[in-house]
């Protein structure tokens, strides 16, 4: 099949294509709070009107929370490719602090900003812009072709921004209908905003949030100072020796499961020429903090991490109040890579938590979800072909990158239905996702639409 006609209709009915995303994001589709449950169920109603409209079959599927649409179109006949299958989500984040925005935020617009034209409004990045750009792919092969060239399934979540409580179960009971050859996550971004990248390495997730008790009540430290132990005491040290001289975690058996970069994914991100000291310069910092002995790229994407993210206790209000506290608290998360068992790594911290604790003291946990790193495999053929694709639109060598975030519905594709996922996106490092004034450039969109379908004139080869 042609595609140059296909990219001319892109590039035509790009005005069109525009309007199209800025009703989507009319649609206050926030997934956190039961308020907006009405708006969910319209964005999800508003894509299956969209998805029919251009030859598939779609419709909304209930769940517990708010509905997933699922989504199918025959290629143009039986060997067409691969059948590939694209997820997105639909939902968008509260919009708080409503007074930091510019403009009214479900009330999204095409703006010239000196950086060039840009759709503002929230989700235009996270993730409606970004799913567009698929949706809007197929309905130019369409057009033109009167068919897609290959077999085509798309499912869009409703609670990503929520945690996906429904994901997980939803997938497993409709394993056969989701299986596919590959799938397909628009929900990242480029490298450093101007090169295409398809992501290869997300971290995984352990979080602990606890609290550590030593005296039955505050004590008078003028009294007591000296003689009680103080939990505050207790909880510094143990979260300062969570990390050595040289930046590496101490947390027994941490490094297992973490593997190492392959030569060529290496030599990719050496290419990138990363400034980590502009970096860090934007958020007032210098110096990496990581294991010394790995690159900067290495620390964010490929090397697990420690981080304590929250720490309270005694009195901090105005003035003194010379007390020795009865309890410290703290929240420590863990950034996971590769095969390391988040499992493991909950019951090691705890075990070396509890054993530096003195004699009397106690501890109780808030549990938290856990996820494993993903690292998926590049000798699916599809990986260079998308990798092609993304280079002959952008005319820059697209590269292969790791994420410092996590993106479980990637883990899921994998370990539910037994299927690679490619994660592509268009969003930069200035769109302000979950932040006021989110915004999602206009070059993004229309060439993430153009990428989509080179990618998919590729795999249909």
């Amino acid at each position: 099949m042609s595609l140059d006609q296909v990219l001319k209709t892109i590039d035509d009915d790009l005005p069109q294509s525009i309007d199209r995303l800025l009703a989507l994001l009319r649609i206050q589709s926030v997934s956190t709070d039961p308020a907006f449950a009405a708006e969910c169920d319209r964005a999800a109603d508003w894509l299956v009107d969209d998805l029919n409209s251009i030859g598939f079959d779609a419709s909304k599927r209930p769940t517990p929370g708010h509905p997933m649409v699922v989504a199918h179109a025959q290629g143009s006949g039986p060997d067409t490719g691969p059948h590939v299958m694209f997820y997105g989500h639909y939902d968008v984040q509260p919009v708080d602090p409503i007074e930091l925005w510019n403009s009214p935020p479900f009330e999204p617009a095409l703006e010239d900003t000196d950086k060039g034209p840009v759709i503002r409004g929230r989700g235009s990045s996270d993730d409606k812009g970004q799913l567009m750009t698929f949706v809007e792919a197929c309905r130019a092969w369409k057009s033109v072709h009167g068919s897609l060239p290959a077999k085509i399934s798309i499912f869009f979540e409703g609670e990503e921004e929520s945690g996906s409580p429904s994901l997980v179960p939803f997938m497993q009971d409709n394993a056969d209908e989701l299986t596919s050859d590959i799938a397909l996550i628009c929900d990242t971004g480029m490298f450093d905003s101007k090169v295409p990248a398809i992501v290869t390495q997300l971290r995984g997730l352990v979080g602990e949030d606890f609290t550590i008790t030593g005296p039955d009540r505050d004590l008078h430290s003028g009294m007591y100072g000296g003689l009680a132990m103080n939990p505050i005491r207790v909880l510094t040290r143990i979260l300062a020796d969570l990390h050595d001289d040289n930046g590496a975690v101490t947390l027994p058996d941490f490094y297992d499961g973490v593997e190492e970069l392959s030569d060529e994914i290496r030599s990719q991100w050496q290419g990138l020429n990363f400034d980590h000291t502009a970096f860090l310069g934007d958020v007032g910092l210098k110096a990496p903090a990581g294991e010394v002995d790995r690159t900067p790229l290495e620390q964010l994407w490929s090397r697990p991490t420690c981080d304590v993210n929250g720490i309270w206790g005694g009195y901090t209000g105005d003035g003194f109040k010379t007390v020795i506290p009865s309890q410290a608290s703290a929240k420590v998360s863990f950034r996971l890579v590769g095969k390391q068992d988040p499992y493991a790594i909950q019951k090691n911290f705890r075990a070396y938590v509890e054993d530096r604790l003195p004699d009397g003291f106690t501890i109780e946990y808030r549990s938290k979800d856990v996820s494993a790193g993903s690292q998926m495999s590049t000798d699916n053929p599809a990986f260079e072909q998308a990798r092609k694709a993304l280079t002959d639109e952008w005319q820059i060598a697209a590269a292969y990158i790791g994420c410092g975030g996590s993106i479980p519905i990637a883990g899921h594709f994998k370990d539910i239905l037994g299927v690679d996922a490619m994660l592509i996106g268009f969003g930069k490092d200035d769109d302000q996702i979950h932040s006021p004034n989110e915004k999602y450039d206009l070059e993004s969109f229309h060439k993430g639409i153009r990428s989509w379908a080179r990618i998919l004139a590729e795999l249909s080869q």
